[in-house]
């Protein structure tokens, strides 16, 4: 953090309010099945779980928007999802949290993606994935790449958040950067395997540590190899920087130019790293569209990161939660 003064990150929590955000991604509706163990079953060695109660969230793409709106942004949201009950469930979601749903493609051609969590004593039992074919290069994947490419000049920063289900593919990511290269604009990655040799032209690429590792082809075991592989992902995107996440070893920004510089986790408990990824996602971007620097985002980001793994379950971070742990730091 040093460098970065505690009053111009509290006033950015503020000016994160208002940020305008278009979403695109993969959507799924997230089930969780809370309950407390007493007993293994009697019919195999698997514990028996009494449910208590059951909700239903935003996932995916879906969590992004969530921590969006929590931390007072404004989220416009494009993706696929099936015309089927999940579907519909999903989308009221989304509208209940206030967000846009005016880029949510309903298709006939795939169904919803959902996963289920089995959750007892705060920890995860088992969890259940249920999933359509991949649809991104039929007629919904090109509606959708229409419309995004229509909406950008509407938002301050646009996220792709990419979890290699079927949404986002070449044809999306060659279009943005085309459009990238026209007329420049503000954008960041949350990576898939699928299509590392498809993202171009991007304000920032936030990979975990594994997926940089094979993105960049470099086993990271050392801080030598992390440099190596952050710089060739650099390269490799043609990105103004990469965010690497490592865990407990909290984040590593390369920019241009500019070398490795490394924020060590702001963690104090870990309950649950579900949807830790997208707190840092969303959090990079708002802070990115409200005019911060790639350094403070980071560090905003590090913080939020912090709070939500010691939530369980995909929970977002509020506004009064990142200024209270910024006041803290």
């Amino acid at each position: 953090m040093r460098g970065v003064r505690g009053r111009r990150l509290a006033a950015l929590v503020r000016r994160l309010r208002g940020v305008r955000v278009l979403v695109v991604g993969d959507l799924m509706l997230d089930q969780f099945i809370w309950g407390r163990v007493e007993r293994i079953s009697p019919e195999a060695p698997v514990p028996v779980v009494h449910v208590t109660h059951e909700d239903l969230r935003p996932g995916g793409a879906g969590n992004v928007v969530s921590n969006i709106v929590a931390l007072g942004g404004r989220a416009t949201v494009a993706g696929i999802v099936g015309r089927d009950a999940a579907g519909t469930r999903l989308r009221a979601a989304l509208e209940d949290l206030g967000a846009d749903t005016g880029g949510v493609v309903a298709t006939r051609e795939t169904s919803t993606i959902r996963k289920t969590r089995i959750i007892a004593h705060h920890q995860q039992v088992v969890r259940l994935d249920r999933e359509g074919p991949s649809v991104h290069d039929g007629p919904s994947g090109r509606r959708l790449r229409d419309w995004v490419l229509r909406q950008l000049r509407r938002a301050h920063v646009l996220v792709v958040s990419d979890y290699g289900k079927g949404t986002v593919g070449p044809d999306l990511l060659r279009a943005l950067a085309e459009a990238h290269a026209r007329r420049p604009f503000r954008w960041v990655v949350d990576p898939k395997s699928e299509n590392f040799a498809h993202y171009r032209r991007v304000s920032l690429v936030k990979p975990n540590l594994q997926e940089a590792a094979a993105a960049a082809e470099v086993e990271i075991r050392d801080d030598a190899s992390l440099r190596a592989a952050g710089t060739r992902l650099l390269q490799r995107w043609d990105a103004e920087a990469v965010l690497i996440s490592r865990g407990e070893h909290g984040l590593a920004l390369f920019r241009r130019g500019r070398g490795v510089q490394e924020f060590p986790t702001a963690a104090r408990d870990v309950f649950d790293v579900t949807g830790a990824g997208d707190t840092v996602v969303a959090t990079c971007a708002l802070a990115l569209g409200a005019g911060a620097t790639l350094e403070e985002a980071t560090v905003l980001a590090n913080h939020a990161a912090g709070i939500v793994v010691g939530k369980v379950g995909t929970a977002p971070v509020t506004s009064a939660e990142l200024a209270a742990a910024v006041r803290r730091a």
